[in-house]
């Protein structure tokens, strides 16, 4: 017997009631074109065109607007046999550490659903670089600590996933292969090392124009024209491109790791973790 997919469901009422594929996108921390394939998925299972495209737009059809309120219901039920069922109410302080490029693609969506399962846990969400996050002198003001970590080093958390480092650009401006402009975070972070050590073994002439430690000022730089970056693949923002060019090397892997060190709380961090993991492979 067939059966419907609730996630892919709960993707579908989310375009119709964020208004798109990029804005449902930005509310589940999932890419756009994850997005997109989920949407796909429940079409070829129902054997019904679930949207029309008008611009820019995504429009729900005839067939989607009927199965809109029924996939609400579906959702509505499910998520309260969930509450129903939970022993007890999760409550307390956790402190999440996060690099910026995560907090910015990943948390949107994700803290909206947790807090509204859990309104009586507060979080609080430290950004900076992974290197920070994880010193010694630092990692005690932490319960739960998402970072990026090399391959090749032996750590005590969870590696989440592995996933690949990219080249990441604007698609609507040109790369200069003269000199190849970059856009990175200060010294300290993953991507910035990866990219300067590739290029150092190619003769291409480079250069930085910019440096933030914030995603949002890089994104604001690439699209002004000031250069190229590098990011893990999940955490691709939706209005940025991978590139790939002849001059660009490869950048390798790198491995998203959850360290989990909180004893008062170990449920919340438990769960938070969950949530984590299941939009970051949902976004591979």
């Amino acid at each position: 017997m067939k059966q419907l997919s609730l996630d892919n469901l709960r993707t579908f009422v989310s375009v119709i009631e964020q208004g798109g594929y990029a804005k449902a996108g930005e509310w589940l921390g999932r890419s756009q074109p994850a997005i997109s394939l989920q949407i796909k998925k429940l079409e070829a299972q129902l054997d019904r065109k679930l949207f029309t495209k008008v611009g820019q737009r995504h429009l729900p059809s005839t067939d989607g607007n009927w199965l809109y309120p029924k996939a609400k219901e579906m959702l509505e039920m499910n998520d309260a046999i969930f509450r129903s069922l939970t022993p007890a109410p999760l409550s307390g302080r956790l402190r999440l550490g996060i690099p910026s490029e995560f907090a910015s693609t990943l948390l949107p969506g994700l803290i909206g659903e947790f807090s509204k399962r859990y309104p009586d846990v507060s979080l609080e969400v430290t950004s900076a670089l992974s290197r920070d996050l994880l010193h010694p002198a630092q990692r005690e003001h932490f319960d739960l600590i998402l970072a990026l970590v090399n391959p090749a080093e032996t750590i005590e958390g969870e590696v989440v996933l592995q996933d690949e480092i990219v080249w990441v650009g604007d698609p609507v401006q040109p790369l200069a292969v003269d000199t190849i402009s970059l856009v990175l975070a200060p010294d300290g972070c993953m991507y910035r090392s990866r990219v300067i050590e590739q290029l150092k073994q190619q003769t291409r002439a480079w250069k930085i124009t910019y440096t933030n430690a914030d995603l949002s000022g890089l994104v604001a730089a690439i699209q002004q024209g000031l250069g190229v970056t590098a990011l893990a693949r999940t955490s691709l923002p939706a209005n940025l491109t991978p590139l790939r060019h002849a001059h660009l090397p490869g950048l390798g892997k790198v491995n998203i790791c959850l360290f989990n060190q909180d004893t008062q709380h170990p449920v919340i961090s438990k769960t938070l973790s969950t949530f984590i993991v299941s939009r970051l492979k949902a976004n591979a």
